[in-house]
């Protein structure tokens, strides 16, 4: 998308600044040595001659004295500065805490709303009101934006390193290996604190969404994939929802294409007071406005219209609004102040409409489950796991194992 190539260069000149700031800690270090060496060397000049001793001692102490208020200064200003304290490694694995010890994360991307979509009857008055009214639903628990601006970090690290290591010849498994122990490193996974937001996907192909490796998988990523990832990050329950596609070979350059366009007509249009249909009738005419020729046929761009995008709760990756990617003008529910929302598009050169198919991989709790006795010894036993472990987070298979557990899939089909 857009924002990825902007967020690209952001993270490149943060890299460069910790660099610059490494180097001048170093050379910090060394001066403050070469002080200490002329320190010691006009003590032994000191010794030699009585009668100035006291006035170069005099001397050397108040030259010591602004020095240390100096040095005091110049750690005051790189403290506020607010710039990485330590350089990333590669790959990933240290944790966003250590590399912004002040809890300031940095800011993405940020597009103005469209206020000609605000209501009139909410009697909204000034900029400043509004930012007022934002302020004021931060305070409650979980809606510090800085949650969420330090599980976005860790996504663009973790990210961008995924789109420079992801090569044809790596199995599935691989790659959700590897995204998967990069986030928890450097979101310092800690249960519900903090850690992954629900399985990585790795979708290729004619798969659309919601394809993560169980166990055994072997299958291998061909240069002519069409590879979808997407995963997500959690901090205290705000989850970021983010996905990207990668291709190795120039056929679906234009349906690629295509798709990021469409996902940032479909971000523009997004704000407070907006349609949900409005945001899909944004999607779809930009979607379905491509076509293009690949292995000796035109193809139209359509939208994958059972697929939407959704707004997202605290630990609670799909709460109770869809995003759709068509026009639906009979849609009239709104975006309202203070709602995540994931805006998700899906193009393709088939028939729009996606069917479930293979084995089931992702599975979720319910936030409030009903009561319902489980006569099944292995699927109480599995449902404790899954409320010590994951709460209402979605997990995976190879979550199951990677906690020990075994023997499980009766228990699954018995929650």
């Amino acid at each position: 998308m857009s924002d990825v190539v902007e967020t690209v260069k952001k993270s490149d000149s943060a890299d460069e600044i910790s660099s610059q700031l490494a180097s001048t800690q170093v050379l910090g270090e060394q001066n403050a040595k070469d002080v200490n060496k002329s320190a010691e060397e006009d003590d032994d000049d000191d010794d030699g001659d009585d009668d100035d001793g006291a006035q170069d001692g005099a001397s050397e102490a108040d030259k010591k004295k602004k020095k240390k208020n100096k040095n005091k200064n110049k750690n005051k200003k790189k403290k506020k500065s607010g710039k990485p304290a330590m350089q990333q490694t590669e790959p990933p694995t240290v944790g966003l805490t250590k590399m912004f010890p002040g809890g300031n994360f940095p800011v993405g991307e940020i597009q103005a709303y469209d206020t000609s979509k605000f209501s009139e009857e909410r009697k909204r008055v000034t900029d400043e009101e509004l930012r007022e009214r934002e302020k004021l639903q931060q305070e409650g628990e979980g809606n510090d934006y800085n949650l969420i601006r330090r599980a976005a970090e860790v996504h663009r690290q973790v990210r961008q390193y995924a789109q420079r290591t992801i090569r044809p010849g790596m199995t599935t498994t691989e790659i959700v290996n590897m995204i998967e122990d990069g986030t928890r490193a450097l979101v310092e996974a800690n249960g519900f604190e903090s850690g992954i937001g629900f399985p990585t996907g790795v979708s290729l192909n004619e798969v659309a969404a919601h394809y993560t490796p169980n166990a055994g998988d072997k299958r291998v990523l061909q240069a002519s994939d069409v590879l979808k990832v997407d995963f997500g990050i959690h901090v205290q329950g705000r989850i970021v929802d983010s996905a990207f596609t990668l291709n190795f070979e120039p056929t679906w350059d234009p349906l690629l294409a295509a798709v990021k366009e469409a996902t940032n007509a479909g971000i523009a249009a997004a704000g407070i007071d907006v349609r949900l249909g409005d945001v899909g009738a944004a999607v779809q005419e930009v979607m379905e406005s491509h076509e293009f020729e690949a292995n000796g046929k035109t193809h139209q761009v359509k939208c994958v219209r059972n697929l939407n995008g959704h707004n997202i709760e605290r630990y609670r990756i799909h709460g109770g609004k869809s995003v759709p990617i068509v026009a639906m003008p009979d849609l009239n529910v709104k975006m309202e102040e203070g709602e995540y929302f994931a805006i998700e598009t899906f193009g393709t050169t088939g028939r729009g409409i996606v069917v479930d198919h293979g084995d089931c991989s992702h599975y979720a709790r319910k936030v409030n489950p009903p009561s319902v006795p489980l006569r099944v010894s292995s699927a109480r036993q599995l449902l404790y796991t899954i409320n010590k472990n994951f709460g209402s987070l979605p997990f995976c298979r190879r979550y199951l194992d990677r906690l020990g557990e075994q023997n499980y899939l009766l228990g699954v089909c018995n929650i």
